[in-house]
């Protein structure tokens, strides 16, 4: 259990350090200028459904964290 929370606590670190990186990512890419806007409007997609699906899995991951904890501290009441 205390080895779930420092992971959990190392991820939520993680986050925290470098949430900026997929904007300044965007940001590079719209600063260069030999690249196609088609092309710096596809990369930006892309990062942001990259963002997306990372919002996604967090949540997942803090849902599934939240009910396996609910389901332990109702087994072990009960005990």
């Amino acid at each position: 259990m205390a080895d779930a929370k420092t992971q959990l606590e190392s991820i939520r670190k993680w986050v925290v350090e470098h949430k900026l990186r997929t904007v300044g990512s965007i940001a590079y890419n719209w600063s260069r200028p030999n690249m196609k806007t088609s092309v710096k409007i596809i990369h930006a997609r892309l990062h942001a459904q990259a963002l997306t699906l990372a919002a996604l899995a967090g949540a997942a991951v803090v849902e599934y964290y939240d009910h396996k904890t609910e389901a332990n501290a109702i087994r072990n009441s009960g005990q």
